[in-house]
């Protein structure tokens, strides 16, 4: 059983093409087909139910697929350490976030202090943290919700206030205050990308005793802010975000703090519970968790 033999494997289980298979693989058909019947011949099974060119997997091909990618995976990470050992690895960390508002000042702080390390930042949705992590596409999250996993360590950075943003309409503007359940019957706007805020604004609301109507959910909080100000719902917005557009868009739009419940956010890091970390990435993880964090704006202090 041959290394290649593996990787032609997997290639073959994930697109379910022999033919689309050897082209990305860059071999003939016949020669992925032979291949593959000489792993099976190895293992003593059938891996694949063929139907012409289109085959699958059957429940001895999935047994083997699932051992295989933690193979894969455990292989992978003894590549790292190694190469970490050997000096010979880029000194790179690779993140996925959700809340781009602190990336900056966070990387800034960071390559103050380490300039030879490179960062590479990856903006996803909460919803797909989980699986970058477990596969080792990237080395670690930082997310506005923790990250549900049972292999998953999850360390809170800092808590934001949320206020409640609304069209500059006489019901509001003359209010400093409001309790959630004073807009149960409102609709709401949600951001998807940069907070990724569905999910606990739904949880927020539930707190208050109803489910919001979402009628929007948008990743440019711009556009949030115009649709809130043409009237079409409401949303929750962070202190720093909106002290930081206050000015451009307070003609048109107001916030209210919300007392009852008093609404956060709380953004962590997270990583995979024993798993080997390069030595940059830890590196990394380590002086975000160690930070003294601005709660006014979401900034390391020094």
């Amino acid at each position: 059983m041959e290394l290649q033999q593996l990787r032609y494997f997997q290639t073959v289980a994930r697109l379910e093409h022999m033919t689309q298979a050897a082209e990305e693989l860059n071999i003939t058909q016949p020669a992925l087909s032979r291949t593959i019947s000489r792993l099976e011949e190895d293992i003593g099974v059938p891996l694949f139910e063929r139907k012409g060119r289109h085959i699958r997997l059957n429940r001895y091909g999935e047994i083997f697929l699932a051992h295989l990618e933690r193979s894969f995976l455990e292989l992978d990470q003894a590549k790292k350490k190694i190469n970490d050992m050997a000096r010979i690895e880029h000194l790179s960390v690779s993140i996925a976030t959700t809340n781009v508002s602190l990336f900056p000042s966070l990387v800034s702080a960071f390559l103050r202090q380490y300039p030879d390390i490179r960062i590479r930042q990856y903006l996803r949705s909460d919803i797909n943290m989980y699986q970058l992590l477990e596969k080792g596409e990237v080395d670690m999250c930082i997310s506005s919700e923790p990250i549900e996993g049972p292999d998953v360590q999850w360390d809170p950075l800092f808590s934001e206030e949320l206020l409640l943003l609304v069209p500059r309409e006489e019901r509001f503007v003359h209010r400093q205050e409001i309790r959630l359940t004073e807009v149960a019957d409102e609709r709401f706007i949600s951001s998807n990308t940069s907070y990724d805020s569905s999910n606990w604004l739904e949880k927020l609301c539930q707190q208050a005793g109803f489910a919001p109507k979402i009628s929007f959910e948008g990743n440019d909080s711009v556009v949030i802010g115009e649709m809130v100000s043409l009237g079409l719902g409401i949303s929750f917005i962070p202190k720093p975000l909106w002290e930081k557009f206050s000015e451009l868009l307070k003609d048109r739009l107001h916030v209210l703090t919300l007392t009852e419940p008093h609404c956060t956010m709380t953004t962590g890091i997270s990583r995979i519970m024993g798993r080997y970390l390069p030595a940059a990435a830890q590196t990394f993880y380590s002086f975000a968790i160690q930070r003294t964090w601005d709660e006014k704006n979401g900034h390391p202090v020094f």
